[in-house]
């Protein structure tokens, strides 16, 4: 009677059939892959934000170095022109204009160098767990 008492019970982890392990695996496998995505998703729309930013930022600092740069050629115009005080105040605008430009690449490239590498590194390295841990697994 002990025997059957024992046969009864629900066998371990640790002695579980292979048909057992198969279906377990059968059902986490497709979860795992599911998960594994939705971080691939979610990390690659971060980093396209950040790249989005800074492009956008580089571009604000090119169109404000075209206007600095029109505003130095008008300057360099009416100081040959005229001798007034004109071209003083291109060039104090000029000046100002360069310089927001100047900030606007730096801020955007810190924005460009934050997006890199555009790969999901965060789910790649989580899947490479995942399969050394089934490998693992399998040993046993």
């Amino acid at each position: 009677m002990s025997t059957e008492s024992t046969n009864t019970r629900t066998t371990p982890a640790t002695t579980k059939s292979t048909a057992d392990l198969i279906r377990e695996v059968t059902e986490l496998v497709p979860r795992l892959v599911q998960e594994e995505l939705a971080l691939a998703k979610a990390e690659l729309t971060e980093k396209g934000k950040h790249a989005g930013v800074g492009a956008g930022l580089f571009g604000g600092g090119g169109l404000f170095a075209f206007f600095g740069l029109a505003l130095l050629i008008t300057a360099a115009v009416l100081g040959l022109a005229e001798a007034v005080p004109a071209w003083a105040a291109a060039l104090i605008i000029a000046a100002v204009l360069l310089v927001l430009a100047a900030i606007l690449a730096l801020v955007g490239r810190s924005q460009v160098k934050q997006a890199a590498p555009p790969v999901p590194t965060e789910a790649l390295d989580s899947t490479k767990r995942d399969v050394q841990a089934v490998k693992e697994s399998a040993r046993r």
